[in-house]
């Protein structure tokens, strides 16, 4: 008899996640009303006006079933996330994913190559620490604006708007998404 590699999760912890994935759906309304994610996507466009970066947040209340059968993690469903929200095609290779799997409590923070060989992990864990923080009190609002004015920060110090004032394109939506 074969035995299962330590890494599959069994049965019953599959069905048991797979149900919270699907639970967590009725809650998102109550941490994420519509007027929050509103002013969320206008400090988003702000943020992006002092800087040539662009920053997506993503909130998704479950993985999909694919994900949850097979395993998979939090970081695996955000850099797909990062590709398929296309933050990888920036003009400078400085495009931001913010992806929270509220499920899990998973806080994720992907970084493109270009900001990624400038800042080091120390300091996009200790990002991901604080909001985590904020989030399990329950400060949404404070705990995603936080984290935006701090990766803006260093998109300001990295890759800063243009001197003379020419406005930049914006290549990508501010909305958050919704999955």
């Amino acid at each position: 008899m074969t035995q299962q590699p330590a890494s599959l999760p069994t049965l019953p912890r599959r069905i048991a996640r797979l149900l919270r994935h699907r639970w967590a759906e009725i809650g998102q309304r109550r941490v994420l009303p519509p007027d929050l994610l509103q002013r969320l996507g206008q400090r988003v466009a702000a943020s992006e006006r002092r800087h040539t970066g662009e920053i997506r947040i993503c909130i998704e209340n479950g993985l999909p079933p694919s994900y949850l059968w097979r395993g998979a993690s939090a970081r695996e469903r955000a850099v797909t996330l990062f590709g398929k929200l296309r933050v990888w095609d920036t003009e400078h290779n400085n495009g931001v994913l913010i992806y929270l799997l509220l499920a899990e409590h998973a806080i994720e923070i992907v970084a493109d190559r270009g900001l990624a060989r400038r800042v080091p992990a120390a300091t996009w864990q200790a990002l991901v620490a604080h909001l985590g923080a904020a989030l399990h009190q329950g400060r949404y609002e404070d705990g995603l604006t936080e984290v935006l004015a701090q990766v803006s920060a260093l998109l300001v110090e990295h890759f800063p708007a243009e001197a003379d004032g020419t406005p930049r394109s914006n290549q990508l939506p501010d909305a958050p998404v919704l999955l």
